[in-house]
């Protein structure tokens, strides 16, 4: 009962018009950061965290930037639920595709590799723009209507909605079928305590997960950094850049390290658009696991 309740929640709010559902965002902010507070002491711990160098009044804007940018991020993911293709090509513009379509050519696989930044939610339709298969990782959520709901709205251009812990084997699957496909993967999430690999990220020590370079440097892929950039309200301009054309070719933690100080150059550059509400410090690292800066 409680993923259809979502679900007929969901599919109304999908249908209301571009201008009135950021409105409804303006709304819905004022409600989160003056009420409810949301994560609030995350959001704020983080941002003083990361950014020792700002006074308390930028670290303020910082994080109402971020609530703002984050219920519009929210109601933009309900209405992936029923948005046109046509209304999509004008708010989430591809450039570089061309070069997808290079390493499609030359009979690449491909580990497309981004942040929780501005709005990744959307990206689950870019199965609609490639002829490869697009396997997309996720992480089954606690709630269990909500993550049914979640891959509902993922699902809806028909991408392979892989669990982590599965990417590999379906990744052997997509190879022994003679299909072609790009795994993309959100690279800033947190691992456990006990991840072996650890480095500096926005001025604090934090662990990563390895799954991009282990599988990259195993099936030979072709690594690309995806970044999201905010044009305006609800127009995203998504830009490719080639890391690694051949993963088996990299040094151990080459490719990790990439693609942390990728993601850290991005989110230092447009701060309130990463998910800062998640607690992405949470741990601490153990004494018997060295930091790795190269």
């Amino acid at each position: 009962m409680g993923y259809y309740l979502l679900f007929g929640v969901a599919w109304l709010l999908s249908i209301i018009p571009f201008w009135m559902l950021y409105r409804l965002s303006d709304i819905l902010y004022l409600i989160n950061f003056y009420i409810v507070g949301y994560r609030k002491e995350v959001v704020y711990r983080n941002l003083r965290n990361s950014f020792p160098e700002k006074d308390p009044a930028e670290i303020d804007r910082l994080a109402r930037a971020f609530y703002r940018h984050f219920c519009d991020f929210l109601l933009e993911s309900i209405k992936g639920f029923t948005v046109s293709e046509k209304e999509m090509d004008k708010r989430f513009f591809y450039r570089d595709l061309d070069l997808i379509r290079q390493l499609e050519a030359e009979n690449r696989d491909i580990a497309l590799v981004s942040a929780h930044y501005n709005n990744w939610e959307w990206l689950a339709l870019f199965a609609a723009k490639i002829t490869q298969k697009f396997l997309v990782i996720y992480r089954p959520l606690n709630n269990k209507a909500i993550d049914r709901l979640t891959q509902k709205i993922r699902g809806r251009c028909k991408p392979v909605l892989a669990p982590m812990e599965h990417i590999f084997r379906e990744a052997l699957k997509q190879r022994a079928a003679n299909q072609l496909f790009v795994a993309w993967f959100l690279a800033d999430q947190r691992p456990p305590q006990t991840s072996r690999f650890w480095t500096t990220f926005l001025n604090q020590e934090a662990a990563f997960f390895e799954g991009v370079e282990k599988i990259s440097r195993k099936l030979e892929l072709a690594v690309v950094f995806m970044d999201i950039r905010k044009v305006r309200r609800g127009c995203y301009e998504i830009n490719f850049t080639k890391q690694f054309d051949n993963g088996a070719k990299t040094r151990e933690h080459e490719i990790t390290l990439a693609c942390v100080r990728k993601m850290e150059e991005e989110i230092k550059a447009r701060p309130e658009f990463w998910l800062w509400s998640h607690n992405r410090f949470k741990h601490i690292r153990p004494g018997n696991i060295n930091l790795i800066t190269s």
